[in-house]
């Protein structure tokens, strides 16, 4: 094992109701970069200017490199825009070439699993990219709603569960704590 290389790398999925997927995910790229290993960062659904401070936080460390794929505004799931498709496919293949180019270690796909579910990436593309990874490479799949198929092929898989939220109290989400 050379210095700051993984000597095995795992596929690990994040999903569920509750809150922390994407925390998570920041959590491990802090980790990450605090041992020089070298990370890419996809944001999906999530335009550029989409305010979230992890962007902020996520430029401050060394040897992290993100993007975000996505449209101002939701994505409707009963009206899905060509745009949303085409981000989303940018995002994915970006995805892709991080993890095939033997530059990073660690590849993080946040709401990959909302755009697999939402149909913006095909199920089958993401499963080729998992046993495509090679073996140093990690890669950290988060977002609601994971595909079964995907859980089968990850080696950790958690899933978050919402007891009790804020949101169901009126409390809407706040920034620098959850943006």
């Amino acid at each position: 094992m050379t210095p700051n290389k993984l000597e095995k790398g795992l596929v690990s999925v994040f999903t569920g109701d509750g809150k922390g997927k994407t925390s998570t995910a920041i959590g491990i790229a802090s980790r990450a970069a605090g041992h020089g290993l070298k990370i890419y960062f996809a944001f999906f659904l999530k335009a550029n200017n989409y305010v979230h401070g992890e962007k902020h936080s996520l430029s401050l460390l060394s040897g992290v490199k993100f993007e975000s794929f996505g449209c101002e505004g939701w994505v409707d799931k009963d009206n899905i825009r060509p745009e949303d498709f085409e981000q989303a496919q940018k995002g994915f293949d970006a995805s892709r070439n991080a993890v095939l180019c033997g530059e990073y270690d660690v590849v993080i796909m946040d709401e990959i699993n909302m755009a697999v579910n939402l149909g913006l990436v095909c199920t089958d593309d993401l499963l080729t990219l998992i046993k495509e990874k090679p073996a140093n490479v990690e890669m950290i799949l988060t977002g609601r709603y994971a595909d079964a198929e995907i859980v089968q092929a990850a080696d950790l898989v958690t899933e978050m569960l919402m007891i009790k939220h804020p949101y169901n109290d009126g409390i809407q989400a706040r920034r620098g704590i959850d943006y």
